[in-house]
């Protein structure tokens, strides 16, 4: 297996560094969710219960035009892609540049594996037709991570067939306003959705997601799974983020993301050497002149940032960025070291101390 599909964002963002590497948004949880989990903290003392589980179920299923047996939940989207192999495919086609845990989950279990490359000059547009017919599992994420492309819905629908078990991976699909082209409300044979709370919330350390399809796809998908494998944390976690307040706070932030990241594209789209694909998702994949990635990388390094390098997508090399949305104060940090590392003049604002919190887009009141 290539072991660079086992490269993820927290490691480029090493302690002290400011992190623009990692998508999460905030350094925690906002107030009222902290609360909602101190609150289950005394029953620690108990397995995780099914009543609880139900609930978490009832929520998610609710929030998406579901049935509860239509919902699984997981212990964040990267349990469910350790589970893909139980669902026994012959051949997974997996659509590239995409996040990797995925096909490096299949590839580990001896699952062949083909790569379905989007390409740049296209926009890193899907083309349904090229996925090999005898794939009897595609999986592809929407928006994708890390180009930030939102695929019409058709198109990523358009995928599926029968026979074959089509995994659309919506991590981010709660930081697009509207939800648009979300297929979490869709019921297309062989559909699974997999959703993550980790992002908007700030939730990363707690691990929540769950996955959306037909009851007897989620059961042959949860198969191997041990006893308790959802904590009382996460499922509370779940149950919170899931009720209408909440949503409705995270499509606040989403609408205020949609902000600041055309305001963080078109600083970075101003640095002499820097190209800003364009994308929807809270993270902005760039393109520095050939051969200069590396030494950009190493360069911000020392400036103290941290960024999420590239390479280790398939389809991308190691001129290729990814750098999360954050505010404008360290936006001028990170464009004043770029600028620098190219070889322009950095503004002296750049350098200044950064505040210890970072972009705090989903505080609030929700209940």
């Amino acid at each position: 297996m290539d072991h660079g599909l086992r490269h993820h964002g927290d490691i480029d963002a090493e302690p002290g560094l400011l992190d623009f590497a990692v998508n999460v948004q905030g350094d925690g949880p906002p107030g009222w969710l902290r609360d909602r989990l101190v609150a289950v903290l005394d029953g620690l003392g108990r397995y995780p219960s099914a009543a609880h589980d139900a609930r978490a179920r009832s929520t998610v299923a609710a929030r998406h035009g579901r049935t509860p047996d239509e919902v699984l939940v997981l212990a964040g989207s990267a349990e469910g892609f350790a589970l893909l192999p139980a669902l026994r495919p012959r051949l997974a086609a997996v659509v590239h540049p995409g996040f990797t845990e995925p096909e490096a989950a299949l590839r580990e279990a001896g699952v062949p594996v083909v790569r379905v490359l989007t390409r740049a000059d296209d926009g890193h547009r899907l083309h349904p037709a090229e996925v090999p017919a005898e794939a009897d599992l595609v999986v592809v994420g929407n928006p994708t991570n890390p180009t930030g492309v939102l695929h019409p819905a058709a198109d990523v629908a358009a995928l599926a067939a029968p026979g074959r078990v089509l995994l659309v991976d919506e991590a981010f699909a709660d930081a697009i306003p509207g939800e648009a082209e979300s297929l979490a409300a869709q019921r297309i044979p062989g559909l699974l959705v997999f959703r993550s709370l980790t992002k908007t919330w700030a939730l990363a350390g707690l691990r929540a997601g769950y996955a959306l399809g037909e009851p007897d796809l989620l059961a042959r998908l949860a198969a191997p799974r041990p006893p308790w494998p959802v904590s009382t944390l996460a499922l509370e976690g779940v149950i919170a983020c899931c009720e209408p307040a909440a949503v409705e706070q995270a499509q606040e932030a989403a609408r205020r993301l949609v902000v600041a990241r055309a305001e963080q594209a078109a600083a970075l789209a101003a640095v002499p050497g820097v190209e800003v694909l364009p994308g929807r998702a809270p993270y902005l994949l760039l393109k520095v002149p050939s051969g200069d990635g590396e030494r950009v990388r190493a360069s911000l390094r020392a400036a103290g940032i941290a960024v999420r390098r590239c390479d280790t997508f398939p389809g991308l090399g190691p001129d290729h960025l990814r750098v999360a949305v954050r505010p404008a104060e360290l936006v001028l940090r990170l464009t004043g070291a770029i600028a620098d590392a190219l070889g322009g003049v950095g503004d002296a604002r750049a350098r200044k101390p950064v505040p210890e919190h970072c972009y705090p887009l989903t505080t609030g009141t929700a209940q």
